[in-house]
């Protein structure tokens, strides 16, 4: 891997235009419905902070976005078309179609105005392109390889420089992309701020198999407490197999929350649990939690241990083994003892937006000093 660029490079300097390239399954909106959102919403906010002209790209509803989206408009197949039987689904092609115009514009409508693309799409097309746009690109990989971007970077697709959420993640994408920064995300102290627990036990994310609420559950129940649950409903069958028969007495689903009231909620919790049944890249929720001082109990899955475990001597919550219900019900105690001041400090040293959005300033204009050129691009496939 690289070296990263200094901080220094983030100081206040001439003032950029990046054009960054958001997720296109959801909008970039509060409530925000995933980690990947919630970053992308803060990172603009943050580089708009800083002085920097930001133009957002991402899907529909997005707040603070241009008008080209990456999903949710434009292309309609005719009805020659849609007869033909060897056409791909229609919402494949719309999202395809959306992405082509989002950098037909770059090379277009925006010529000349944008000194760097940021690109935090999961779609291949940004990565397949990137030598076509006359300026450079920051590819930062938020997911673990996935078929359609580890095909672009074989065909040939690339990226100026690439960034990654953790050391875990970093390791996975070697094969395509063997040098990359390694950028832990960061969250906001003033939004999710200290808050003085005895709220009980709280699970917050995306009601979904991967994420495994059902889990926290079951270690809840066993170490004799109640659980609040938080989050928007994704998978419906899921929900209602996995999660509806055991609301009640033993768990309580407050719904989709967002903003300052789901940071409320957070902090008010005596520990969060977080049980990814795959590997996260990161964990966002992890973060957002020991931001407000309370304490997490994970398993040991992916990035997750980065977070909890961001320096020697330093410890915002407990890992155990994935998958490990017995284990997360012990470790809950132990866990509600942790002191929530000084986890909220190692989240302040480590896992702050500031930061953050330093590292990615300084990784952005050291792209755009270096200007767009074609074997610097296709550093992937070298």
């Amino acid at each position: 891997m690289r070296d990263l660029p200094s901080l220094a490079a983030g100081r206040p300097g001439r003032r950029l235009t990046i054009a960054v390239l958001g997720p296109s399954s959801h909008p970039v909106a509060e409530p925000y419905p995933g980690g990947l959102e919630s970053f992308t919403g803060g990172l603009v906010a943050g580089l708009r902070d800083r002085g920097h002209r930001v133009l957002l790209f991402a899907a529909a509803g997005s707040t603070g976005a241009q008008p080209e989206v990456l999903a949710g408009g434009g292309w309609r197949p005719d009805e020659l078309s849609r007869a033909d039987p060897s056409m791909p689904a229609e919402a494949f092609m719309t999202e395809h179609h959306a992405h082509l115009n989002v950098l037909d514009a770059l090379r277009t409508t925006y010529a000349g105005q944008v000194d760097v693309v940021h690109n935090n799409s999961l779609h291949y097309l940004p990565l397949s392109l990137a030598t076509t746009l006359p300026v450079p690109t920051v590819t930062s990989l938020h997911t673990p390889p996935t078929p359609w971007l580890t095909a672009a970077l074989s065909a040939g697709g690339g990226s100026h420089a690439f960034t990654t959420v953790s050391r875990f993640t970093a390791r996975q994408w070697e094969p395509w992309v063997p040098r990359a920064e390694v950028l832990h995300n960061g969250v906001d102290p003033d939004r999710w701020a200290l808050g003085r627990g005895g709220g009980g036990l709280l699970w917050f994310g995306r009601m979904v198999p991967e994420k495994a609420p059902h889990l926290a559950i079951a270690a809840a129940a066993e170490a004799g407490r109640h659980l609040h649950l938080v989050g928007p409903v994704a998978d419906a069958g899921y929900f209602a197999a996995q999660i509806a028969p055991h609301l009640g007495a033993g768990a309580t689903w407050h719904g989709h929350l967002g903003g300052a009231t789901l940071a409320r909620a957070v902090g008010r919790a005596d520990a969060v649990l977080v049980t990814p049944a795959w590997d996260e890249p990161f964990g966002l929720v992890a973060a957002e939690a020991a931001m407000c001082g309370t304490p997490v109990v994970a398993f040991d899955r992916g990035g997750i241990s980065e977070v909890l475990r961001p320096h020697v001597g330093q410890q915002v919550g407990i890992v155990v083994p994935a998958g490990d219900v017995a284990a997360m019900a012990a470790a809950i105690g132990p866990t509600t003892a942790l002191d929530r001041r000084a986890v909220r400090e190692a989240a302040l040293s480590h896992l702050s937006a500031k930061t953050m959005v330093l590292r990615y300033e300084a990784v952005l204009r050291a792209a755009a000093a270096e200007g767009p050129a074609t074997d610097q691009v296709r550093v992937a496939a070298s």
